[in-house]
C-alpha cells in the first residue's frame, strides 16, 4: 500500500500537502462530514433549540458584547442559561443567534481556524481577515439555513492596527457589513436596537457601555418572548466580554448583577426605560 494511504504509520497525503492555512478548507478535504453545514438531515420539520438576541456596543478603550441567556423551541424556553457568547482569540469575540447547536459547532470551528492559520502562518490574522474567515464559513452553511437551520453570529474586537474596537454583522448568506458604533442581531435585535440608538453616545466608558448593553438586552426582552430578561430569581445574567487593547475579559457575575440590580431598579419606577 502507498504511504499516502496511510500505511505503516505514515500521515493521509493531504495532511502533509501544501495547500491553505483554513482549517475549515482543510477538513472539508480530510473529513467533509465533521463540518456543521455538511451533516445528513432527518425527514420532515426538524425542532431544534435557538438562541437570541446579541447586542455589541463601542467604547472609547475597545468594545464590548452582551447576550441574553433564554434559547426557544418554538414556544417553548428550551434553556435558561445557554451561553451565546465566546471569545475567539485574544482580541475578538463572537455571539451566536439562531439553531444553537450549529451555532456552537460553527463558533468553536471559527476558533480552531485562528489558531490554525497562526500556527501555520506564523503570524495573527487582522481583524478584517478574521471577519472574511466567519463570512466563509456561514456561506458554507446556506444549505442548512435554507432548510431553517440559520446561523447569524455578531463579531466583534479590538483592532490592533487602528487601535479601536470594531463590529461585524452578518445575514444567513454570508454577507458582512460593519457597523460603527453599536450592533445587534436575533430575534429581538429590532428593540434592542432602538434602544442602542437611543442610549449609545461617543466616548462612552467601558462601565457606561456595559449598562447601555444590558439596557437593551432589557427592552429586547420586554417586546420579544424569545429574549430571556435577568433572571434574579436564579441569578442568571447576561453574559458580557469587553475586548481593549489588553485583551479579552469576561466580566464576572457579580459585576454584571450590580448593573442588572441598577437597570431593574430604575425600571420599576419608569417601566418603559
Amino acid at each position: 500500500m502507498p504511504a499516502a494511504d496511510g500505511a505503516h504509520g505514515a500521515l493521509p497525503a493531504h495532511f502533509t500537502a501544501p495547500g491553505t492555512s483554513s482549517f475549515a478548507e482543510f477538513l472539508g478535504a480530510a473529513a467533509p462530514d465533521l463540518l456543521p453545514s455538511r451533516r445528513a438531515l432527518p425527514p420532515g420539520t426538524l425542532e431544534a433549540p435557538h438562541g437570541t438576541t446579541i447586542v455589541a456596543v463601542v467604547h472609547a478603550d475597545g468594545v464590548l458584547m452582551a447576550g441574553d441567556r433564554r434559547a426557544t423551541m418554538g414556544n417553548i424556553i428550551a434553556q435558561r442559561d445557554i451561553e451565546k457568547v465566546f471569545p475567539t482569540d485574544e482580541h475578538s469575540c463572537v455571539g451566536i443567534a439562531g439553531t444553537a447547536g450549529l451555532a456552537v459547532e460553527m463558533v468553536k470551528l471559527f476558533q480552531v481556524e485562528l489558531e490554525h492559520f497562526e500556527k501555520l502562518e506564523g503570524h495573527v490574522l487582522s481583524l478584517e481577515g478574521k471577519a472574511n474567515r466567519l463570512t466563509t464559513l456561514i456561506r458554507g452553511n446556506l444549505g442548512m439555513a435554507m432548510q431553517g437551520l440559520a446561523v447569524v453570529p455578531l463579531f466583534a474586537g479590538y483592532d490592533l492596527a487602528t487601535g479601536a474596537g470594531r463590529i461585524y454583522g452578518y445575514d444567513v448568506t454570508g454577507g458582512r457589513n460593519e457597523e460603527t458604533a453599536y450592533a445587534s442581531t436575533g430575534s429581538g435585535s429590532m428593540f434592542a436596537r432602538s434602544a442602542l440608538k437611543k442610549r449609545w453616545r461617543e466616548g462612552l466608558d467601558e462601565a457606561e457601555a456595559v449598562r447601555v448593553a444590558v439596557d437593551a438586552l432589557y427592552d429586547a426582552a420586554d417586546d420579544d418572548s424569545a429574549t430571556g430578561g435577568p433572571d434574579l430569581t436564579r441569578k442568571l445574567y447576561p453574559i458580557v466580554m469587553s475586548v481593549t487593547a489588553d485583551g479579552l475579559r469576561r466580566l464576572p457575575d457579580t459585576e454584571v448583577e450590580a448593573v442588572v440590580q441598577a437597570v431593574v431598579a430604575d425600571r420599576m419606577t419608569n417601566p418603559g426605560g
